[in-house]
């Protein structure tokens, strides 16, 4: 950035009066370049995975452009030092609720296949649609959708090694994912009927 130099002697607070007035990023560009390491030790204590601790660092630095411009912030390293920690907590609280809603999901499954199962008396018969109408819904997933399904659920591939397999982003993988599920649901019960 061209003006770093000029502006970083500012303190925190000229740069936050600054980015008011001017709405111009370098200023948001030199908090984060102050504090980047500082949330970024603060978000793998929190998350445990350095892959989500970057990503956490870049949304907070993100939420930072706006959050700057509502707020009066009289003591910005103990502000960000919340910020950093809620929005930790926040992710963490997310994927503990994604994972009751998946084992949910898995426990309301397999006693759905058993009790459809013990209902008839053909029940290989009765798996066998239930597959058909799984591979059936997968299909008509966009294929981004499809592709981690596949990778997450069939191969039982990490977020990781799906990132490394495809080249979508973190966040890519786990929105295909997040939907590609709602939209099997869906599908599923559209096609049940």
């Amino acid at each position: 950035m061209i003006y770093n130099d000029k502006y970083n002697h500012f303190s925190d607070n000229e740069l936050i009066t600054e980015y008011k007035a001017t709405k111009n990023n370098v200023f948001v560009g030199i908090l984060y370049k102050r504090y980047s390491h500082l949330v970024l030790g603060l978000s793998l204590k929190y998350l445990k995975d350095m892959d989500e601790a970057k990503d956490a660092v870049m949304q907070i630095f993100e939420k930072l452009l706006s959050d700057l411009l509502k707020h009066n912030i009289e003591y910005f390293k103990s502000w960000l030092y919340t910020l950093s920690k809620n929005h930790c907590l926040m992710i963490l609280r997310t994927k503990q609720s994604r994972l009751k809603k998946d084992i949910d999901l898995q426990v309301n499954a397999g006693s759905f296949m058993e009790t459809e199962s013990n209902l008839h008396p053909n029940n290989a018969e009765e798996k066998e649609k239930q597959y058909t109408l799984l591979e059936k819904a997968i299909d008509e997933l966009n294929e981004d959708q499809k592709k981690c399904i596949e990778l997450f659920y069939l191969k039982e591939k990490s977020y990781n090694q799906i990132v490394d397999m495809t080249g979508y982003s973190l966040n890519e993988v786990k929105s295909f994912i997040q939907n590609g599920k709602r939209n099997l649901k869906i599908k599923l019960e559209k096609n049940s009927e």
